[in-house]
């Protein structure tokens, strides 16, 4: 029986390391090439560099995630939250920019602007 165990136990041995020093497509022969190559951990970021940023560009942006990384709910809600104020504003600001725009064409000065002395 102890020659028997003994036998079974080099032959477990034996397919380890054939298993492992093997190149696992079935011919036996050594891995080439070495390891693949790793995944970037990190995605490009997506934010435009030659323009401000806008809501759509906030809404579109997803964040890596890590083992210890961040709590996706929570983030996914500032985010949600930040491209809101970022959408109001914009219409704000474009509201803002067309009604200068009506008082230059009717040329009166804007409300609440003092009249210069003299004119």
């Amino acid at each position: 029986m102890f020659w028997f165990l003994m036998a079974a136990m080099v032959a477990v041995v034996a397919a380890v390391a054939l298993a492992v020093l093997g190149s696992g497509d079935g011919s036996g022969g050594p891995v080439t090439g070495g390891l693949p190559e790793a995944q970037p951990d990190r995605a490009d970021d997506p934010l435009p560099v030659d323009r401000p940023l806008t809501a759509a560009d906030v809404v579109a942006v997803r964040l890596p995630v890590a083992a210890r990384g961040y709590r996706m709910a929570e983030t996914d809600d500032v985010l949600d939250r930040l491209a809101a104020e970022l959408a109001e504003r914009d219409a704000r600001i474009a509201a803002l920019e067309y009604e200068l725009g009506r008082v230059r064409e009717d040329g009166r000065p804007p409300a609440g602007a003092e009249a210069e002395p003299g004119a």
